[in-house]
């Protein structure tokens, strides 16, 4: 997320490392030229905390920034986004399989709007 946007995102059927690293990877070439400090906000999921993505954030001059454990509210403009999709994309209909659901992922936009 960025200004309300998402920069990128991924989906799959399970959580690897590459589905965590490839969205990072594409974000960062859209921020590479930044005047601003970079700033990647996660909760402690494994993904985050594997060397690799630690070596991706430190190599682009990224601050991390984690959520503590067990508090959503560190991450709530993450939490309020998931929540905003699940309410547009479910509200009275089922997905009939995954590759529906990504057809629809790529057709929904949210903007996210936080006070600062």
């Amino acid at each position: 997320m960025f200004n309300g946007e998402v920069l990128s995102y991924g989906i799959s059927m399970r959580p690897t490392l590459y589905l965590a690293l490839n969205p990072l990877e594409e974000a960062l070439k859209i921020v590479k030229n930044s005047k601003y400090r970079t700033t990647i906000h996660s909760d402690q999921g494994w993904h985050y905390q594997h060397k690799k993505w630690v070596k991706t954030l430190k190599k682009n001059k990224v601050f991390q920034s984690m959520s503590r454990k067990g508090n959503c509210l560190d991450n709530s403009p993450m939490e309020n986004f998931f929540g905003l999709l699940k309410q547009e994309m479910y509200y009275g209909e089922s997905l009939s399989s995954f590759e529906v659901l990504k057809k629809e992922l790529k057709n929904i936009s949210i903007i996210i709007i936080t006070s600062t």
